[in-house]
């Protein structure tokens, strides 16, 4: 089946951003709905933060974000079954309808086709709620060593890059 080269997701039922599998082998989804079209993107763990981090920067300049309604992001629905692989992502506001819209571009790993594209545009509610969703989702991860900053993995040794040999190995964060 051929991808589609534009979907146009005009009016969000409800947009998420969620993971499947343990940290340290998380995949990372961005997911949207309007009427019977849903919509499954695999995003990076990087794309979410930043994601997170753009949203809140946008509303912070459009102002008046306390008199939002609380949404509460969703669930990924299943069956995931994602569409591609995202290699950008872009964000934007429409001041006329008052919607924010994020713009999925396909990660092309082949220079001679155009990647598919998808833009989903939201209310500014749904957006909040999107990302502080990403936000605990990206912070649910493994903790980080508090020297290099690197993710430790649960039940193995780390050998610290800054340790310097004083500290050099820590498991799951504690020192040895």
């Amino acid at each position: 089946m051929k991808k589609p080269e534009l979907i146009e997701l005009s009016k969000v039922d409800f947009v998420t951003i969620d993971t499947i599998g343990p940290p340290g082998k998380r995949v990372f989804y961005l997911q949207a709905a309007q009427d019977n079209l849903l919509v499954t993107l695999i995003i990076e763990k990087e794309h979410a933060a930043a994601l997170s981090i753009a949203i809140q920067g946008l509303l912070l300049q459009l102002g008046e974000t306390k008199g939002l309604p609380v949404h509460v992001a969703s669930e990924l629905v299943q069956p995931v079954r994602p569409l591609f692989r995202v290699g950008r992502l872009g964000l934007g506001y429409d001041e006329t309808d008052d919607m924010v819209v994020i713009t999925a571009e396909e990660l092309v790993t082949e220079e001679k086709r155009p990647g598919a594209r998808v833009n989903i545009w939201g209310t500014r509610a749904q957006m909040a709620a999107l990302a502080r969703k990403a936000a605990i989702v990206v912070a649910s991860g493994r903790p980080l060593c508090p020297l290099c900053h690197e993710p430790l993995n649960p039940g193995e040794r780390h050998v610290c890059t800054k340790g310097n040999g004083r500290r050099g190995v820590y498991e799951t964060g504690e020192g040895r």
